[in-house]
């Protein structure tokens, strides 16, 4: 297919705002899929994506329509994954911003405008759902007509369920979107914005060619990793496999290799051929950092090494997913897992403990800290309980994000507290008709368990959030440290900021004496900061009755037998161990 008869272009918009529905029926309209082969989110392929009703993954897939090749890439819309949209939005020249007009502009839509624009993208604005009951078209439209700053008559109106409007939309594609400008007789070079690792075949690679062309069999290699390997198979993807002769001058397709991990074919990398060599690489993306980090220990040690391979697994086609072994006292042996946000944990969790059948004891997400020591050494931790002495401390920086808030306007002054309570600061109000947006920065660390749900409550489940990482601040920051029964529990510890430092010890302390069992004997459970005890908490013997035998006679055999059974809960004591459960090492994640 000439290039002129190409168009490259993804799908952007919030959660739930109907990408993949969108995307089923322009499948179906341009007879990319049968009709009896049709089901609703075809391109989440993913078990948990079908369950859930998010997309994880990116997708890609070539429709025919009107004699151009049409090549889409459904993304997803939760902010722990736009690092997949960032990804799409380099291998397109167009984008298609899908709005629901029940809701309007939420806080993703924007995030992904914002990407759309700095990518130098053509966005064709859509508005979704025009069907429904609640759905206020014109008020949408001024909104979608302040941000991007185009005519009315420029919105496309549609209904993804029902497919009214989607030929208006795929014609505006070919129409509006520019076809790709590769240069087909130049060295060869193709982006990869995907990569996975199939069981059978290898390392996959989805790729954008931007100059040159990619038959199979050929030689390849990567420019920044310098891994060589070869094209087994070439072809387009419809949404299953279709293998083809070559990947030519701006088309997106796949390439089979014989590559045995994904780490020799990063994501953002540049494919060359040996035939058409090329050494100038394509601008890539940054490498994507994990921020939150959480210990996965298996219930009994001897899943220790299934727990270890599935990992491995899961991080050969998951780019984002980094880890190290860890060691526990209580929890035997374990991962440190890195993450890209909690819904990002929550979704590698779940893997693990169906497509692995795994038990796990998962400990308190934190983030990362940079320390510098006296002696001028930097250190990176990942978890509290791997601070260095504090006498050899100079300073600590934890991460701070900025963040983005969409909200009805009446809710402005609940959502100000919150950020507030969280150590964060509002850096900016401005208004998108009856909406407000509100900017701000705050220390990550603090809103990694619930912001979330407290903002979806404070808001009636109106509010919308998006943020990214900012830069790494010098904080007074301590580790709280957690003992049960006089014996420290280092899988426990917390990095607080001095200020919120007791509150949370008492809160914690609090959670611990509802989930650790009674035992014969008072177990104690404290909170500490260095060798200071700030808060605790007594949870009381179980008192077998020793008298009961006893009827009559001289108070003194009663006063005997009671000593004797204090002798032995003190001896108890000192040598009993308690059990602690799984879900103390989750207290942190508990509601209150």
């Amino acid at each position: 297919m000439t290039q002129d008869h190409i168009r490259n272009f993804c799908i952007i918009a919030h959660i739930d705002h109907g990408k993949s529905t969108l995307a089923d029926r322009m499948m179906e309209m341009t007879g990319t899929v049968e009709k009896r082969d049709m089901k609703s989110q075809l391109l989440d392929s993913m078990d948990l994506e079908r369950e859930k009703g998010i997309t994880i993954k990116l997708a890609p897939v070539r429709m025919q329509y009107k004699s151009h090749d049409l090549n889409l890439i459904d993304t997803p819309g939760h902010v722990d994954f736009s690092y997949e949209v960032s990804r799409s939005l380099e291998a397109c020249e167009g984008a298609i911003l899908v709005v629901d007009a029940s809701q309007g502009i939420q806080a993703q839509t924007l995030a992904n405008v914002y990407l759309a624009i700095a990518a130098d993208l053509t966005v064709i604005p859509v508005l979704n759902k025009v069907d429904l009951p609640a759905a206020d078209v014109p008020r949408v439209s001024a909104e979608v007509m302040n941000l991007l700053g185009c005519k009315e008559e420029e919105i496309l109106k549609i209904s993804a369920k029902t497919g009214e409007g989607v030929p208006e939309v795929l014609d505006a594609v070919i129409e509006r979107i520019a076809p790709p400008t590769g240069v087909a007789d130049a060295p060869t070079r193709s982006l990869i914005f995907d990569s996975y690792y199939d069981d059978y075949r290898g390392v996959i690679l989805y790729t954008r060619t931007v100059d040159g062309a990619i038959k199979k069999g050929d030689t390849i290699q990567m420019i920044a990793t310098g891994a060589d390997g070869l094209a087994l198979e070439v072809g387009a993807l419809s949404p299953t496999m279709n293998p083809e002769a070559s990947i030519d001058t701006g088309e997106i397709g796949y390439i089979v290799t014989n590559l045995k991990t994904t780490r020799d074919a990063k994501v953002g990398d540049t494919v060359t051929v040996k035939r058409s060599h090329s050494d100038e690489p394509l601008p890539g993306y940054q490498n994507v950092k994990p921020f939150v980090y959480a210990g996965f220990f298996p219930v009994s040690n001897e899943d220790y090494n299934d727990l270890k391979e599935a990992v491995e697994k899961l991080s050969l086609s998951d780019s984002a997913l980094q880890f190290e072994p860890e060691n526990s006292p209580v929890l035997g042996f374990g991962v440190r897992i890195g993450f890209l946000g909690l819904l990002h944990m929550d979704i590698i969790r779940e893997r693990l403990e169906r497509e692995y059948n795994l038990d796990l004891v998962v400990t308190n997400p934190s983030t990362d800290y940079q320390i510098t020591m006296t002696d001028g050494e930097e250190l990176n931790i990942k978890s509290a309980s791997d601070l260095p002495l504090v006498t050899k401390i100079i300073e600590i920086r934890e991460p701070w994000i900025k963040g983005e808030i969409v909200v009805p306007q009446d809710y402005i002054g609940g959502v100000i507290q919150l950020i507030v309570s969280k150590r964060g600061r509002q850096t900016n109000l401005s208004y998108i008709d009856e909406r407000a947006l509100i900017s701000f920065e705050a220390p990550l660390a603090n809103l990694l368990t619930d912001f979330y749900d407290q903002l979806k409550s404070i808001t009636s489940g109106y509010g919308s959030f998006n943020y990214e990482l900012d830069e790494y601040r010098p904080e007074d920051l301590v580790r709280v440290d957690f003992y049960v029964s006089g014996e420290m529990v280092d899988a426990l510890s917390v990095m607080a900021h001095r200020s919120e430092s007791q509150a949370l010890g008492r809160v914690i302390v609090k959670k611990l004496k509802d989930v650790v069992p009674r035992q014969n004997f008072q177990v104690s459970l404290q909170a500490a900061i260095g060798g200071k005890f700030i808060a605790r908490e007594d949870i009381s013997a179980y008192r077998k009755d020793v008298t009961t035998g006893l009827y009559g006679g001289d108070v003194s055999r009663k006063k005997k037998v009671l000593a004797k059974q204090a002798k032995g809960k003190k001896r108890m004591k000192r040598f009993g161990k308690v059990d602690i459960p799984s879900e103390a090492f989750t207290v942190m994640l508990k509601r209150d």
